[in-house]
């Protein structure tokens, strides 16, 4: 099965060259190997960092910065499967030697990235399952690592069909750091050594720094009225949302909405949805800057569509609820629901959360959150907390609870890697 999928690499990569942006030259480099990093860089120890995009660079956003404090001499290379992935890991991961889109998976593009970076220590993050990333970067002589390792139960049926694949690319590797146990035993399943299965949490809920300030526009916009903060949303969520918040604001006139789509190619589609809704909105990247005159007399629009990258979290810390979308639909499993529930905001998501399962059950447990299932359901929890607040606030209270207990995940993470690493570097104290 390696065998064919490698040979598979051939007729199809001129189609995944195209379909993850190799139309751009810089972006083709980066995809069949290149690197801009010189081969003379030294680094002690040299590290490969690979999460997907945006969610998962922010979970390892913690353990980048951790290995670059811990090992000062230590070169940092983030890969990620996509441009928006890259431009966080830009904006968030200070001090890496380099960052930049991974090479897809063909053996020939992922050798040549490797023997431009001669990496030590090669770390894949959440379901980056690729096989010669795993295979290759062992062969390499690198070790090679999983951070925040999960595996829902949705997606094994998938995995089990290519079992001697996976097993042989988990085989090569020299730990599996899991989110949960139902976690690890699913990987010992796909064929992980069981010696080299532990797990640790997952680094999400360890938010080490203080949220990021709201800039001065957002922050006009949520001044003196509550709003409901709709994150992460996918196709056919805001149009729910905003069914919602039509009614709500019959009995909360005052009630602001903020629209964050997870993916901001799909912004003129959630134009159009606000416009069938008959509402006036602004966009968050035409607000003026923080040196431009705001017009006199000119309030904000009651609705605010937030297109721009890196503010969402900034933002669910002004919210009063929160909606996490990606969990209306059984083809997502729903999105990261730690970041409103770590500033204490109780939060709403729909029925499908099979890759928030530990967070979700936790949230839940702790009476921090409810699942809502349609409009109706979305329009009736907010109209009970925005008509108590105290309840409302009891509840975010205990959505940040719920997120302290499951924090750690960090500190375990980053032990066992220094033991990975060793001779490489001097590790520090967690």
């Amino acid at each position: 099965m390696t065998a064919l999928y490698n040979a598979l690499w051939y007729p199809a990569l001129p189609f995944a060259l195209i379909a993850a942006g190799g139309l751009d030259a810089a972006n083709r480099r980066e995809r069949l190997g290149a690197t801009a990093l010189a081969l003379n860089s030294r680094g002690a120890p040299r590290i490969w960092l690979h999460a997907a995009s945006v969610g998962e660079v922010e979970a390892a956003r913690p353990i980048a910065h951790g290995l670059l404090r811990d090992y000062p001499e230590a070169l940092l290379i983030v890969t990620t499967m996509t441009a928006a992935g890259r431009a966080a890991a830009r904006k968030r991961i200070a001090g890496a030697a380099a960052i930049q889109l991974a090479p897809l998976d063909r053996a020939a593009n992922v050798r040549s990235f490797l023997a431009a970076v001669r990496p030590q220590i090669v770390i894949v993050a959440e379901t980056e399952l690729w096989p010669n990333f795993l295979i290759e970067g062992a062969r390499s002589g690198a070790r090679v690592a999983i951070i925040n390792a999960r595996i829902s139960a949705r997606s094994m049926g998938r995995y089990r069909c290519i079992r001697p694949l996976i097993a042989k690319a988990l085989g090569h590797t020299h730990l599996v750091m899991a989110q949960t146990a139902a976690d690890a035993r699913r990987f010992r399943n796909l064929g992980a050594e069981s010696a080299r299965v532990v797990v640790t949490g997952n680094t999400k809920f360890d938010l080490d720094d203080e949220v990021p300030p709201l800039r001065a526009a957002l922050e006009r916009f949520c001044a003196d009225r509550p709003v409901l903060v709709a994150g992460s949303t996918g196709p056919g969520e805001e149009r729910m949302v905003l069914t919602a918040y039509r009614n709500l604001v019959e009995g909360f006139p005052s009630l602001a909405l903020a629209l964050a789509p997870r993916h901001l190619n799909r912004v003129h589609e959630v134009e159009n949805d606000i416009r069938s809704a008959g509402f006036l909105f602004d966009k968050a990247s035409l607000l003026p800057a923080a040196n431009e005159p705001v017009v006199a007399g000119v309030a904000p629009a009651a609705v605010l569509l937030l297109d721009t990258m890196g503010e969402l979290r900034a933002l669910y810390a002004q919210a009063a609820i929160a909606f996490v979308g990606g969990s209306m639909s059984s083809q997502r499993g729903g999105q990261n629901l730690a970041e409103p529930a770590a500033v204490a905001v109780p939060v709403l998501f729909g029925p499908h959360y099979e890759n928030q399962q530990q967070t979700a059950d936790t949230i839940l447990e702790a009476g921090g959150g409810r699942v809502v299932a349609d409009a109706a359901q979305i329009e009736s929890t907010c109209a009970e907390w925005l008509a108590d607040h105290d309840t409302r606030r009891a509840a975010g209270a205990n959505a940040l609870r719920a997120v302290e207990r499951l924090a750690g995940g960090v500190a375990a993470t980053l032990n066992h890697l220094a033991a990975l690493i060793g001779n490489f570097g001097t590790p520090g104290k967690y």
